[in-house]
Formats: structure tokens, C-alpha cells, sequence
């Protein structure tokens, strides 16, 4: 591991705006996100496989009247954001460092209000099809942390991984409800969920004229 990663590693250890295993409030949050951690009532946004955090950061700029949590295993990447709302001073920003399938164990049944899936790592050989963020294991992981109104928000670049998801929503379809769908979201009656705000991917893809593809769905709560 180089130098830079070591450091980084360091700095997420010491910051408060970064909960990860060894910290003695790490699987203590579960429930009590709102009051232990943001202490207020306000909707919690978690970001699924956040990256950098630009994503997470962005919203948390246009929405202070929401908490947003950006949750990744990759320490390195996660001292981007971390770094970026500590010197913006973003108190409703928090990052999670642990695995997506670990979720149920970091959040308690109906204590998220969204959830956000902006471009995965799309794993397109077909071993790897249970990893996909998208996959029916984790679509009932994001159930089980909903509340019942609450919405999933898929962002991609990628063709296969955006067909896969409408392909497992449709299997799902009395499990899913509101799924609105675009394969190219900036020239789309959608487009307002972009927000104003582009990752790094993101502007690399539309450079090299790359459509994005969204989509969002809500479960059916019986």
C-alpha cells in the first residue's frame, strides 16, 4: 500500500465525520442515526457504494434540511468526501465505511428515507451477477432499511447494468411500484434528479458523449 493510501487511511481514522470499523461508535448508529449521530428528526439520504463522496457532499450542499450518508468500503476514496465536508463545514454529512452487504447490521428496519445507487461498478461477467448493486439480494437489503414511501434512485453509464436492473425490477413487479425510467437522462423529462451535480465519472462520460441512465422505484409495502 502506497504512502498516500496510508495516509489517507490515517486521516479517515481521526475524523468524526467517518464511522468505520475499530470506532467505538461503529454498528452503535443502527436506529439512532438521527439522534446519536445528526441529532435532529430530519430525513436520512444513504448513498450505496459512494466513492469519493462527491455525490453525497453534492446533495448535502443543496439540502440542509436533510441528513445525507455516504457508505463505501474503499477507505482512500472515502477521505475525498470526508475531507470536502470537514473544510465546508457540512454538518449533516456523515460516511460509513463498510460493506453494502452489511447494511441491516449499520441501519434499522424503516430508518432510511432514500436511497441512492449512482455509478457502480456494474461486474458484468455473469459470476459476479450476485455482487451487482442492483441484484435482488441487495434490492431486499434496501427493503428491509426503507421506510415505506421511500425511494431507490439508480444513476449508470452503463447499458448493461441499467437493462439487468429494469430486467429484475420487471421479475419484482409486484414488489415494486412508481419505477420511471430513462436511458438518457439529460434529455429526459427526468433530468431534474441530476440536481446540478456530476461526479467524476459522470463528466467523463458525457465528455465522451455517453448517455446516462436513471432510474428510480418505490417497494410495495403490503
Amino acid at each position: 500500500m502506497g504512502r498516500s493510501k496510508l495516509a489517507k487511511f490515517a486521516a479517515i481514522g481521526e475524523s468524526e465525520n467517518v464511522i468505520e470499523p475499530g470506532d467505538e461508535r461503529y454498528g452503535l448508529m443502527k436506529g439512532q442515526w438521527r439522534t446519536s449521530y445528526f441529532g435532529n428528526q430530519h430525513p436520512l439520504v444513504l448513498e450505496v457504494g459512494c466513492g469519493r463522496g462527491e455525490y453525497t457532499v453534492g446533495m448535502a450542499r443543496l439540502f440542509p434540511e436533510k441528513n445525507f450518508i455516504g457508505s463505501d468500503i474503499k477507505g482512500a476514496r472515502l477521505w475525498k468526501g470526508s475531507t470536502m465536508a470537514e473544510e465546508e463545514e457540512l454538518q449533516n454529512v456523515a460516511f460509513l465505511r463498510s460493506f453494502i452487504e452489511k447494511l441491516d447490521e449499520n441501519f434499522a428496519e424503516e430508518e432510511v428515507d432514500e436511497i441512492w445507487i449512482t455509478f457502480p461498478d456494474p461486474r458484468p461477467r455473469d459470476r459476479d451477477i450476485k455482487r451487482r448493486l442492483t441484484s435482488p439480494r441487495f434490492l431486499e437489503l434496501y427493503k428491509q432499511i426503507l421506510k415505506a414511501d421511500g425511494v431507490v434512485h439508480l444513476k449508470t453509464d452503463n447499458t448493461g447494468l441499467y437493462q439487468y436492473t429494469l430486467e429484475v425490477l420487471a421479475e419484482l413487479k409486484d414488489q415494486i411500484k412508481n419505477l420511471k425510467y430513462t436511458a438518457d437522462l439529460y434529455n429526459s423529462d427526468l433530468q431534474e434528479h441530476t440536481m446540478g451535480i456530476y461526479t467524476t465519472y459522470e463528466k467523463r462520460y458525457l465528455a465522451e458523449g455517453v448517455s446516462i441512465k436513471y432510474l428510480q422505484f418505490q417497494f410495495q409495502f403490503k
